[in-house]
């Protein structure tokens, strides 16, 4: 009966009900979408380099080897020797190898010099490879592939030239070996996306006619005669690596942090990945804070309806109890009055947030690189639904122990 009652009261006042369903659904759909985009924000960052076991570098730190190497942010202590390089590379458990050479820069982005085998081997999202989505990789000297954001930034296009600067922050440009875009790649939502990519023998021969750091005043080195040359690269910053098999992972990276010839660090991507999402994560913490508070101030809004509703609904809850209702009866009809509020409020988010999802995923995907998975509501999600109801029939309970307390003769009483 109690509910019945609480379903008919509902309906009576429609409108002021479905604008505080309403107000509950958008507040728990912002809930529950910032804990999707969380989701989706963790995973994206830790799938921004998949599929590679180990990353070596220069001694340093874990996470400054994997932001400098990954995410082009910041610079190497030290480089590789070459020799060191193939070194490891000869070692039987590696599988393949990917060297990456890093310095210079093209209008605020960073140029990486690496081999073909970057394109077959480096994988994100759990395994994808990447794709072109105009022209083809390098195939000259001086070829060079962009990422999206490169190519969007500065609006270019397949054949456009590019001038590479030395150093991030120089104003000396290398302008004798210009650079010709052959390939744009798709946009992943990782740091490819901001690279310049050439290849390694382009790092060595725009830096022939420099010597630590700076240009041989007066020589200048004809194109044509530096195709000829020799440019097998004297060192390196860093180099991905793919083990022959999982188990042989440690084994290999505790020989190349122990290696005799020169100071050199091996880590493992994922677990330097999740060492740095602990640093910078924090602002999820910020933002689920922010969209609770959102569901709260919701819930905070409904029980100010109820009580606003108390004074126009006296006497109906006057008649009730003149029919024999019991105060209890009339508690229980306004908690569960509030209980179907939040219950339909918290479908109605769920609804919304998974239309929203089919909507802004395509979207989201190809302007940031951002997956948001559209998949059952997890264990979680349901617990903050059933928090939501629970959380409706508690902020209840104020108005509903008022309309208990209220008297026959309070709600028959006219007053002037």
């Amino acid at each position: 009966m109690t509910l019945r009652l609480a379903l008919a009261s509902l309906f009576a006042r429609a409108l002021t009900v479905g604008m505080t369903i309403l107000a509950i659904g958008l507040s728990v759909a912002l809930f529950l979408g910032v804990e999707k985009v969380r989701t989706g924000a963790k995973a994206s960052f830790a799938d921004t380099i998949s599929g590679t076991d180990l990353i070596i570098g220069a001694r340093s730190g874990s996470v400054q080897l994997l932001l400098y190497s990954v995410f082009r942010i910041g610079n190497a202590t030290n480089n590789v020797t070459w020799e060191s390089y193939q070194d490891i590379a000869d070692r039987p458990e590696v599988d393949w190898i990917v060297p990456i050479s890093l310095g210079d820069s093209h209008r605020q982005f960073r140029v990486m010099g690496t081999t073909q085998a970057f394109f077959d081997h480096y994988k994100y999202r759990q395994g994808r490879a990447l794709a072109m989505s105009d022209g083809v990789i390098m195939d000259d000297l001086f070829d060079t592939v962009i990422g999206a954001d490169v190519a969007t930034t500065l609006g270019y296009s397949v054949d456009d030239p590019i001038v590479v600067a030395h150093g991030l922050a120089s104003f000396t440009e290398h302008k004798d070996q210009p650079f010709r875009v052959s390939g744009i790649l798709e946009k992943t939502g990782t740091p490819v996306d901001r690279t310049v990519i050439v290849s390694m023998e382009a790092i060595e021969a725009i830096h022939v006619d420099w010597q630590s750091g700076a240009q041989i005043p007066g020589q200048s080195t004809p194109v044509d005669v530096i195709r000829g040359m020799e440019l097998t690269p004297k060192a390196i910053t860093a180099a991905l690596v793919g083990v022959e098999s999982p188990l042989q992972t440690f084994a290999l990276q505790r020989a190349i942090n122990e290696y005799p010839e020169e100071p050199l660090l091996a880590i493992l991507p994922g677990v330097a990945l999740q060492e740095l999402w602990g640093i910078v994560g924090i602002a999820e913490t910020a933002l689920l804070a922010v969209s609770a508070m959102v569901v709260v101030t919701a819930l905070i809004g409904m029980m100010a309806t109820i009580f606003s509703s108390l004074n126009e609904r006296r006497r109906e809850m006057a008649i009730f109890r003149a029919m024999g209702a019991r105060p209890a009866t009339i508690l229980g009809m306004l908690v569960f009055e509030a209980m179907l509020m939040a219950a339909f409020g918290a479908l109605l988010g769920v609804a919304l947030l998974y239309a929203g999802l089919f909507i802004a995923q395509p979207i989201v995907d190809s302007a940031f690189g951002l997956w948001l998975p559209i998949d059952a509501p997890s264990l979680r999600e349901v617990y903050v639904i059933l928090g939501v109801v629970a959380a409706g029939a508690i902020v209840s309970m104020v108005p509903a122990l008022r309309a208990y307390r209220l008297s026959v003769a309070d709600g028959m009483m006219i007053k002037s």
